[in-house]
């Protein structure tokens, strides 16, 4: 039979499923394998990270059948999941007898590196995505415990909770990315936590939430799972922010102004915004340093910011060309005539945000007519006041 005439191969569905909560990300993997013919779960345990040593699980409807114990290559997970996780998943591909993979991710993992990892790995020169399928990504979260865990900013490493020695993120962060990347987020049947919900609604509005053992989780999760569209819809140079919403006691504001901040008046109000909401984000740009692009990203009263590039206004249009599509179409969408792409939008999600005071405080933080007035260069001989959390001016 010629190469032509050869039926394709039927690749093995994936289903990636991440989730602190670990009795609620169990039940999801239980559920998943039970709805399936001849399912097999990939369970990466990662409880001695900190000694460099990952233990490795595979098994399927009557138990265990593969358990070893692989090192944690340069205190890195994904190098971990590629080194061991791929060759894995293309044998069980090539065997054909399972009809379903359920890759179980430890509690502090971020799904989207993982997801990446599978998407595009190589393993013994052969692609992954020649024999295996990426059907869904699920967040398994107990919304009841959800607004009191994104107000506290506990290390990962403090619950035995994180990926590698040198693993920094708090619980917050970690449960925030892996509640916005899933495109599927299961919670148990018997949840009525009003807040809770609402508050994973707007931490993620297009994700579909589904309650455990009520037979919608496999539906969802085998609903297909677009890698690109995952990684724009968490880059913060493109991301779309939620709309504001209010419901349950829970709030959202997205915070949208033209003028460039004061470094110095900002950085002082960072220690009101941060704790202000169980969860921020957005993008926004310092008078002092009105070329650059820099993302919010705040949970559990921890901020991290992330310098994300050169705002495309700031650019020549010959140098539009060497930027993705989708970074020069979101700039398009929201041009304005004197700033260009140039903007402050903010986004906070919390129950009893106060709205009024916030904007009040972030409205302050603006440039005055007069300090506007002076232009570029007198923008940037202003105080470089978050030299604490960016790379130092030349």
């Amino acid at each position: 039979m010629s190469p032509v005439d050869a039926p394709e191969r039927i690749k093995l569905p994936v289903v990636v499923v991440a989730g602190l909560h670990a009795e609620e990300r169990r039940a999801a993997v239980d559920e998943l394998t039970a709805d399936a013919v001849e399912a097999v779960v990939l369970r990466h345990d990662l409880r001695d990270a900190s000694l460099g040593l990952v233990h490795r699980e595979l098994r399927d409807a009557r138990g265990v059948f593969d358990a070893d114990d692989a090192p944690l290559t340069n205190d890195c997970p994904c190098c971990a999941l590629r080194e061991d996780l791929l060759p894995r998943l293309l044998g069980i591909a090539d065997e054909g007898r399972h009809g379903l993979a359920v890759v179980e991710l430890w509690g502090g993992s971020d799904p989207h590196p993982a997801v990446e990892v599978i998407a595009g790995g190589e393993s013994g020169g052969r692609r992954l995505a020649d024999a295996v399928e990426l059907a869904g990504v699920v967040t398994a979260v107990a919304p009841d415990r959800l607004i009191g865990e994104l107000s506290v900013p506990d290390d990962l490493a403090e619950h035995g909770e994180h990926t590698a020695e040198r693993d920094e993120r708090t619980r917050a962060e970690a449960l925030a990315h892996q509640i916005e990347y899933a495109g599927t987020l299961a919670v148990p049947r018997a949840t009525a936590h009003a807040p809770g919900l609402a508050l994973l609604r707007q931490l993620h509005p297009t994700a579909r939430v589904v309650r455990l053992g009520t037979g919608a989780l496999t539906r969802a999760a085998l609903g297909g799972f677009d890698v690109a569209a995952a990684r724009d819809r968490v880059n913060p140079a493109i991301a779309l922010l939620p709309q504001e919403r209010d419901e349950a006691g829970v709030t959202t504001l997205v915070w949208e102004r033209r003028r460039p901040l004061h470094p110095e008046r900002f950085h002082e109000a960072l220690h009101q915004l941060v704790p202000a909401a169980q969860r921020s984000r957005g993008r926004f740009w310092l008078a002092n340093r009105p070329d650059l692009m820099l993302a919010w990203d705040a949970a559990g009263a921890n901020l991290a910011v992330e310098e994300c590039g050169p705002w495309l206004a700031t650019l020549s249009d010959a140098a539009w060309e060497f930027y993705p599509p989708a970074r020069r179409a979101a700039a398009a969408l929201d041009w304005h005539p004197l700033h260009g792409d140039q903007v402050q939008q903010l986004c906070f999600t919390a129950e009893g945000l106060d709205v009024d005071g916030i904007t009040a405080l972030l409205d302050a933080c603006l440039l005055t007519d007069v300090e506007l007035i002076a232009g570029e260069a007198g923008w940037k001989t202003l105080p470089d006041a978050f030299r604490d959390l960016l790379a130092p001016l030349h």
